[in-house]
Parts: structure tokens; sequence; C-alpha cells
């Protein structure tokens, strides 16, 4: 397996590279992650069943599609594929930190720049992608609350419906969403989409972000995620407000956007996600 991955590197830039040494790298995630070194230059690779093979290749597609904006770093991709019995994701190395105390400025300043830096009048993407392992669909729309709530609430709840785990009517819902958001048409935004701690790294005081789940949406979807469990910095979302100031409302819809997340929790890990996901839904439905 490693002499064809070695093989589909050396493919792709073009000269000889060999695999002198390998080291397996921590991870909560379902992948096995290695650094792997030649001679001259040394390697990130996602490791999983040949099935997800296109899970990584929708995340070597959205890496790319932020790094063509120019605002914001991420790691370079070298190629996504599979061998006989694995899939694979290979990007560059870079010795990340989580933490820089000029870092977290940077990045609020380059997402929202990142957030000004198309012109697209529709919500979606060009190709569905994943939330961590889970399928995100991004059918294009010309109205947000329709898009959000189909494609967002509506699309989870039918996953945990799948679960045997009920939180209502899924039509009584999602029209609650549609009717909580009706009106509101923000001008269509590339997200990152899962903007976590875990999702972003510093490479001295520059940020850069990886594992996208990415999508034309409200801004305010990236804002609200970013403030959830492990809350980013104050200084991250004072330079973001310095930039690209969010508007009047975003506090009253921040809960809602979280609620993809929270129902997302609740389809991985069940427990007290799901309560919390009913307590919030009874609430939206009162």
């Amino acid at each position: 397996m490693w002499q064809a991955l070695a093989e589909q590197i050396s493919a792709e830039l073009q000269f000889d590279f060999q695999i002198e040494h390998k080291q397996q790298l921590p991870t909560h995630s379902g992948n096995l992650l290695y650094q792997i070194q030649g001679q001259e230059q040394q390697f990130f690779v996602k490791l999983n069943q040949r099935e997800v093979r296109d899970s990584f290749e929708t995340e070597a597609l959205s890496l790319n599609y932020i790094t063509q904006r120019h605002c914001l770093r991420t790691p370079k991709v070298i190629c996504a594929g599979q061998t006989l019995d694995k899939s694979f994701l290979v990007l560059e190395y870079l010795p990340l930190s989580s933490e820089h105390p000029y870092g977290w400025q940077a990045l609020g300043h380059q997402l929202a720049f990142l957030h000004q830096a198309d012109d697209q009048a529709m919500y979606g993407f060009d190709w569905d992608n994943y939330l961590s392992a889970t399928m995100q669909p991004n059918q294009w729309q010309a109205n947000w609350s329709s898009f959000f709530s189909e494609q967002r609430i509506g699309w989870l709840l039918q996953l945990l419906a799948e679960q045997q785990q009920h939180f209502g009517d899924i039509d009584t819902i999602v029209e609650k969403v549609r009717q909580r958001l009706h009106g509101h048409q923000p001008k269509p935004s590339l997200l990152h989409g899962e903007l976590i701690r875990s999702n972003i790294g510093f490479l001295g005081e520059i940020p850069l972000l990886f594992d996208p789940a990415c999508y034309f949406g409200d801004r305010e979807a990236d804002l609200a995620y970013a403030g959830m469990f492990n809350p980013l910095p104050a200084s991250f979302f004072t330079a973001y407000q310095q930039v690209n100031p969010l508007p009047e409302g975003y506090l009253e819809r921040k809960d809602l956007y979280n609620l993809y997340h929270l129902l997302h929790h609740a389809y991985l890990r069940g427990g007290r996600y799901s309560w919390q996901a009913k307590e919030y839904i009874q609430q939206l439905l009162g």
C-alpha cells in the first residue's frame, strides 16, 4: 500500500519520491493519520477504507477552492485517490501549533475577507461534501430560508429518524425554521462549514484552515459555530467585526444555525446532544 502511495505522489509531483520514514499521528477522527518523509520532502497522509474516497476527494476540492480566493491559507493538496485496499489524501506537512497570540486576530481579518471574496447569487455548492464523515447536500437554491431549513435541518432530521431518533414531525420543524429565516436573504459567502479549534492551526502567526465542509451560505453560520462548544478567542471575533461587521439580528439567528451542528452531534453521539436538540426544537415549535 505504501509503495503504491509513493508512486502516486511521484506521479503528481513528477519526481521520484520514496518513503524513508513514516510516523503515525494521534487523532480523534475515524481516519488514520501519518507523517511520511523522503530525502527532501515530507507529507501529511489521511487513510481510510476505499469507500471514503469521495470524502477525501471533496475535501481536496474544497481546500483548493479556499486557496484560490487568496484570503486564507490551507495545506497544499498533493493528491487524493485509492490503493487496492485504502483511500487516501496527501497534503503538505506543516509543523502547526494550536495557538498564537496574534494568529487569532489574523484569522478574524482573513475569514472576513474570505466571506467577501465571491459574487455568488445562489446558496449551495458545485458538489455535495461531508461534515466530518456525514454527507452534506449542497444543491443550489435561490432562497436561503429554503436551503437551510431543507438541506441542513431537514436533512439531518431525516438521518436521525433512520436511527430511530425522533424530534417531532420533520415537515413541521422544517417549516418553522423556514419561517424563522423568512425575509433574511444574506449575500452568499463561501463558508468553511466546520469552523472549530481542531480545524485551525498556525504556522508562526499565519492561520491555516483544514477539514472544510464548504458551501455558499450565510456567513453568520461560520461565526455561530466558532462560538459554540469551545469558543474561539474574543480577539478573533473583534477582528472579524472590524472588517465585516455582523448585521442586526445575528444573535437571534445564532442558535438556529447551531441547531444544525447540535443535530449532527446527536446523530454521531446521541446522549446529551439529543436532549439539547429536543429542548431547542420544543422552544422553536412553542
